[in-house]
């Protein structure tokens, strides 16, 4: 009888190695791993009848927790901002965590959908003066990244930053993924 046990456990770990294994070879464009990147995002501020356009320069850590959950850290800053009609508008500074759901598949594109929290830090100054709006709030967006190599990505994504009857800012966002 502990004969066939050993026979049953030791197939069914081969059964559950192969599985593994032709899991990785389909979902190709799920990455896999821990992965850090640097981004660029085209930010839309919308203040009352303002919009302006700003530039933030971000970071990111994650994980990908199977090949359709990611895991992910983010922190950025403002690197442009715009004047309209005598006030500045900038976005200083944003972090948050956030879910990533991947649409892991054979291609080296991978779409995704994004969702999370993100803390902001607006700013409008002008010679009247500086507000300073900093909040939390829901964020949520889509994506896409595509494989360049087995450790490289880029990526695009619009998102959600952030939104109250004050103010919205949106982000169209560019950049590259290193994953280990």
């Amino acid at each position: 009888m502990n004969h066939v046990r050993s026979i049953v456990v030791v197939f069914a770990t081969g059964l559950a190695a192969a599985g593994s294994a032709s899991a990785q070879d389909m979902y190709k464009s799920g990455a896999g791993g821990l992965y850090t990147g640097l981004n660029y995002t085209f930010m839309d501020i919308e203040s009352g009848d303002a919009n302006a356009n700003a530039g933030t320069l971000s970071a990111k850590v994650g994980v990908m927790a199977t090949p359709f959950l990611g895991i992910e850290a983010r922190g950025g800053f403002g690197v442009d901002d715009d004047r309209i009609r005598g006030v500045d508008y900038s976005l200083d500074n944003y972090f948050g965590g956030y879910a990533t759901f991947n649409l892991a598949n054979q291609s080296p594109i991978t779409p995704y959908a994004i969702l999370g929290f993100t803390r902001v830090e607006l700013e409008a100054a002008s010679h009247l003066g500086t507000v300073t709006e900093d909040e939390t709030d829901v964020s949520y967006g889509i994506g896409m990244t595509m494989e360049f190599a087995p450790n490289l990505s880029g990526n695009l994504e619009y998102m959600r930053y952030y939104e109250d009857r004050d103010a919205t800012v949106d982000g169209l966002g560019v950049g590259l993924q290193f994953n280990f």
